[in-house]
């Protein structure tokens, strides 16, 4: 009998810790405003009180659209995303999400530009000499600069062209919808 009480006051306290009162485990909360952070916890998620933290590397699934709705990328019905929390391999408002986050969560974040590609620079546009871009390279042709950038070609001269440097996204403020896979130590 005591046992019995025992094992039905762990199990309470289980609960409890969980966030449960023995009822349905689904925690979705309806999305009414468009740039509302959302939370929603999958029922039955593996690694249940386990978070990601700095320093985890984490695999997520994300969809990214902007304010008008339109999507500029996902990895949904792909391969998803790994990064190793606060190493500087992701956006830091993205980074700052999935801290603290649980697998099979899933989060709707707002970023305005300062929390994702900054503000557009006018000063980032700049004149290169032609034998730093292809041959054949053409207004609006993206490259890939020496450190790994993508840039946009804006004008092509006899003498030079004008590259804009700045990210595609700059200036942009980006919504994503991240679901925490997993997270490895």
């Amino acid at each position: 009998m005591r046992r019995a009480a025992a094992l039905l006051t762990a199990a309470a306290l289980l609960l409890a810790a969980c966030g449960s009162d023995g009822g349905s485990t689904d925690t979705s909360e309806p999305n009414d405003a468009p740039d509302a952070d959302v939370t929603t916890t999958v029922a039955g998620s593996p690694g249940i009180g386990a978070t990601a933290q700095s320093g985890n590397l984490v695999t997520v699934h994300y969809t990214g659209t902007l304010l008008d709705g339109s999507e500029f990328g996902t990895s949904v019905g792909g391969e998803p995303l790994q990064f190793t929390i606060d190493t500087g391999q992701m956006i830091q408002g993205f980074n700052d999400a999935v801290i603290g986050m649980a697998p099979g969560e899933t989060k709707t974040i707002t970023l305005p530009p300062e929390e994702a590609y900054q503000d557009y620079q006018d000063d980032l546009v700049i004149e290169v000499t032609l034998d730093q871009v292809p041959e054949g390279t053409e207004a609006g042709d993206q490259l890939m600069s020496p450190a790994g950038q993508v840039v946009t070609v804006v004008e092509v001269t006899d003498e030079f062209a004008v590259v804009d440097t700045n990210h595609p996204l700059a200036g942009e403020t980006l919504v994503f919808e991240i679901t925490l896979v997993s997270i490895d130590a």
